[in-house]
Formats: structure tokens, C-alpha cells, sequence
């Protein structure tokens, strides 16, 4: 999955919380975020000079909150846990680390509870 067909799942699939998504698709869009976030900020620090939070950023953030949490899920079910431990986020740093080794490691190979592989036939 290219970058392109990574940002357009990630906003075709944004109530998407049932299937799976591969390491390629998670990490294009955590990019693409990344560099929507930079240009909004930017925007905004010309609008509003020193203001934290501007509104471009805040209307930028929002939109972009359900699709990430639904292809965080996504990932989730790719190793084949559970969507809620989303939710480990919160944990300060142990929290954030072990959600980042899951999201890098390999998803399950062939199917799992939460659908077929989505590299089957592409390696």
C-alpha cells in the first residue's frame, strides 16, 4: 500500500473498526498526519502569532481523530488483539511503548477473528 491509498483508507474507512489494517497503511497515515499537522500549524502561527492551539489546527485535529483512532484499531486487529487496547495510550510512556511495538511488529499471518489476511497474495 502506497501513501495515497494509505490517506485514502484512512478517510474511507473511518468508522471502520472491524477489519484490519497492515503496518504499510498505519504508518502512511501516522506520516500524512504528521504533515497535515505541520502545515496547519504553520498556517495557524501566521494567522494567530503565538497562540498555541489556532483554529486551523483545532479544525485539522478533529477531523483527523476518528480515522486515527479507527485505523489504530485496525492495526490492533491486524496482530489480532482487541480494538480497546487502544486505550493503553493513556498510560504514561509504558502505555505509548507498548502500543509502538505492536503497531511495528508483522500482523498475524493468514486469517484471524477479525478477517482475512490483507497480505495474503501480496508476498
Amino acid at each position: 500500500m502506497n501513501f495515497t491509498e494509505a490517506v485514502g483508507s484512512g478517510f474511507r474507512n473511518y468508522v471502520n473498526f472491524s477489519t484490519r489494517a497492515i503496518r504499510s497503511e498505519y504508518w502512511y497515515w501516522t506520516l500524512f498526519v504528521v504533515l497535515v499537522s505541520i502545515v496547519s500549524g504553520v498556517i495557524d502561527w501566521t494567522i494567530v502569532p503565538g497562540a498555541k492551539v489556532g483554529p486551523v489546527g483545532a479544525i485539522t485535529s478533529l477531523a483527523l481523530l476518528l480515522p486515527g483512532i479507527a485505523v489504530s484499531v485496525r492495526r490492533l486487529h491486524d496482530r489480532d488483539y482487541s480494538g480497546w487496547w487502544v486505550l493503553l495510550a493513556f498510560v504514561p510512556l509504558v502505555g505509548w511503548i507498548i502500543l509502538l511495538v505492536w503497531f511495528v511488529m508483522r500482523g498475524t499471518v493468514g486469517d484471524n477473528r477479525f478477517g482475512p489476511d490483507p497480505l495474503q497474495g501480496r508476498m
